[in-house]
């Protein structure tokens, strides 16, 4: 299977700083925000105070005899459990909370981005590669948001907490346990870069097993029919491995950081406490002065720890939040002026290609049209026909603003398209692609979909209009019988018809008809032509065909040959001056001498 070459740029990410643009999704919930914040500083505080608690159990209680002291220790000690428990609770709720919301926000405004990216995005991305974002990323974000930023915010305050208390339980100590500082933080933020990229390049690594595996399933009837199932898995294992690989590596590095990290920390921890140890022995502290000593190195060196190990996953999410917001920021090229132009009402359906000229954003040193001018007047069929890759598809792209072309103008009902507004341009046009495209849905919601508004009344008429309620009325549920992935229940014939009701709902200016019998049965091109004869009345119709005979009848054939417009007229007129139509009539007539004189387009 073809893989695409062209891939979508991904940076590398640099530091945290990118997890601080989600700041504006969690800005609507500030008040959950400052009540996480709030809890989380209250439990903190609550395991700082328990060194206290601790202090005074042993010098007081203990070693003083004092069962008053002993009495009072307690009850501090199970207030502060307390106070911990439920700040714990609250703390674990509000961010799970937060995580979820802000995820969900973030998938809903990236979705809404990819809706307004333009045709020349899809050209060059893979779909893949969007749904890995939209799926995996936004996934490990909300761990992050929902969880290990929480952890990460709780270990530094109580890192930064247990820091000072040392200071206030014994400052010469704490001055020797500052000394190790630098040699904990050198391997944090040396092996911490490799974790970083080994972080991204893992990520990218999964959307292409992602993307390789979307593409597969989609063309699964073609993979077996050319039992390529060996190969494809063969493929598939190689993709696996390469993200296994990289995944590998970054685990290697993370186990290296921790281990490392905890190495450094409670090893000079332990010789700290070694000459704590030999001050108590000495009479220069006390025994409660050293087992609060020795609970806050033990919280300051869990803290360390523990941040090291969330670093990791705060790096992961950097990277994915960093391609989220890539999607998030890829501006449109298509977009409407800031005042559109308004288009005249009613809609009349003329049509005006002026000196266009357009290269495709993939084939930018290959012409798809080149000087093309076309009128096409208010309610006239006209057809396009010439070889494959004269341009004609591309008509159809230009006029429903897809992309914009490089030089010249194209006008519907005499406004400029790019100077009105873009959904206004597309709602007067009615699509009708020689694939249809049907969702996986029942009948009445794919037929709806060309005027969501519309009640079922409405969308059974359209349906008896495009003789698609035949076959729709006999399935088990009607017109409410899911139609399967792509309307895979559905003859070509059928789900061309629900095509044709589809367009026949919106009720367009202007009909865009792309080869819409060409894949058909004799029987099934009866009745979609038929339903087309009713669709085309008193609009305006554009017809891409490469069977002559089913536009001989247009008021108008327009022969493209390599982006130009070589020539114009009836089928009659044609013949005689355009020797490109005569080759091609000659091609398809001449084994086809019975070939209908009055078929209209398609």
């Amino acid at each position: 299977m073809a893989r695409s070459s062209i891939e979508f740029e991904r940076p590398k990410g640099k530091n945290l700083r990118y997890l601080s643009r989600t700041a504006g999704f969690l800005k609507p919930y500030w008040r959950r925000v400052i009540a996480a914040v709030t809890a989380l500083s209250v439990t903190a505080l609550a395991i700082l105070a328990l060194g206290q608690g601790l202090r005074q159990l042993i010098d007081s209680g203990f070693a003083g005899g004092d069962s008053a002291a002993l009495d009072r220790a307690l009850i501090m000690l199970l207030s502060l459990s307390a106070v911990m428990a439920v700040g714990m609770s609250i703390r674990f709720y509000l961010v799970s909370w937060l995580g979820e919301r802000v995820v969900a926000d973030l998938r809903q405004a990236v979705f809404d981005r990819v809706m307004t990216l333009h045709a020349g995005f899809f050209e060059v991305t893979k779909t893949g590669e969007v749904l890995s974002r939209l799926t995996t990323d936004t996934t490990l974000l909300q761990s992050v948001i929902g969880s290990s930023a929480s952890i990460a915010m709780r270990n530094a305050f109580n890192l930064v907490g247990g820091v000072i208390m040392l200071f206030v339980t014994n400052p010469v100590l704490t001055g020797l346990v500052l000394l190790v500082v630098p040699v904990v933080v050198a391997p944090i933020m040396i092996f911490g870069r490799r974790v970083r990229r080994l972080s991204r390049a893992s990520q990218d690594r999964v959307a292409d097993v992602g993307a390789f595996a979307e593409e597969t399933i989609n063309a699964m009837r073609t993979v077996q029919a050319f039992t390529h199932e060996a190969e494809d898995s063969r493929r598939f294992a190689g993709e696996v491995w390469g993200a296994f690989s990289v995944a590998v590596s970054r685990i290697r590095m993370r186990a290296l950081l921790t281990a490392m990290v905890v190495l450094l920390v409670f090893g000079a921890i332990g010789v700290i406490l070694w000459i704590g140890g030999r001050d108590m022995q000495a009479g220069e502290i006390s025994g409660g002065e050293l087992a609060a000593f020795i609970y806050y190195a033990t919280i300051v060196a869990f803290s360390v720890g523990v941040i090291s190990e969330v670093y990791g996953e705060l790096l992961r999410a950097a990277g994915a939040t960093e391609r989220l917001i890539e999607l998030l920021e890829a501006e449109p090229d298509i977009a409407p002026p800031d005042v559109p132009l308004p288009l005249p009402a009613p809609a009349a359906g003329r049509v005006s290609f002026d000196n266009v000229t357009f290269h495709y954003p993939s084939r930018p040193g290959q012409a798809a049209l080149a000087e093309f001018s076309l009128n096409v007047a208010p309610g006239e069929t006209v057809a396009l026909v010439g070889p494959s890759g004269a341009g004609k598809s591309t008509v159809f792209q230009l006029l429903l603003r897809f992309y914009d072309p490089s030089r010249g103008s194209i006008s519907l009902d005499g406004v400029d398209v790019r100077l009105a507004d873009t959904k206004a341009v597309r709602e007067r046009f009615a699509l009708v692609p020689q694939d249809p495209v049907i969702f996986s849905t029942d009948g009445l919601e794919n037929i709806r979909y060309g005027r969501p508004e519309a009640g079922d009344a409405a969308v059974r008429r359209a349906a008896e209009a495009a003789a698609a309620d035949e076959f729709l009325d006999q399935l088990p549920d009607g017109f409410a019988t899911f139609l399967g992935e792509k309307g895979v229940r559905l003859s070509g014939g059928q789900r061309q018809r629900i095509s044709l009701a589809r367009a026949l709902l919106r009720d367009p200016a202007v009909l865009l008809l792309d080869e819409a019998t060409s894949a058909l049965d004799a029987e099934s091109e009866r009745l979609v032509q038929a339903a087309l004869e009713k669709l085309k009345a008193g609009r305006t119709t554009l017809v891409i065909a490469h069977r002559l005979a089913t536009v001989i009848g247009a008021d108008r054939i327009v022969v493209i040959d390599q982006g130009r417009l070589v020539a114009s007229g009836t089928h009659t007129e044609l013949l005689q001056s355009s020797p490109l139509y005569a080759h091609l009539a000659a091609l398809q007539f001449e084994h086809d001498t019975d070939a209908p004189e009055t078929m209209l387009a398609e």
